[in-house]
């Protein structure tokens, strides 16, 4: 069963919307909600409860099928900032160079995320 939304997908789009147009205009308030907005998509379209990503100070999801933790440290981590997950999950930038870059840290066998982003709801139109 996926988790229960909590941004109502309107505003997530329309805060997606203000962040697309300039990022850097964006007020904190769309940013976080188009952060939140964008978990709750990726647990959507990839349910399960091993892999945890961080987007402090904004939001987390746990996501994708596997193993279950229930104490401690996942096992599966994936951490970025609020402008590398909404450039992966808009497409602006790729899995690949933002780890190349340093911009992700992800650990475990199941932290990768490159197949699962960008996110066909947030894509660039």
């Amino acid at each position: 069963m996926p988790p229960r939304r909590r941004t109502d997908p309107a505003d997530g789009r329309a805060a997606l919307a203000a962040w697309r147009a300039d990022p850097e205009a964006a007020t904190v308030r769309d940013r976080r909600t188009a952060v939140r907005f964008t978990l709750e998509e990726l647990a959507d379209v990839a349910p399960g409860n091993s892999v945890e990503v961080r987007v402090p100070p904004d939001g987390a999801v746990q996501a994708v099928e596997g193993p279950r933790h229930t104490r401690g440290t996942p096992p599966n981590v994936v951490e970025t900032d609020p402008a590398t997950w909404l450039a992966l999950a808009t497409g602006r930038t790729t899995w690949h160079e933002a780890v190349a870059a340093g911009r992700v840290h992800a650990s475990g066998e199941r932290a990768d995320l490159s197949v699962l982003l960008p996110l066909q709801a947030a894509r660039e139109r």
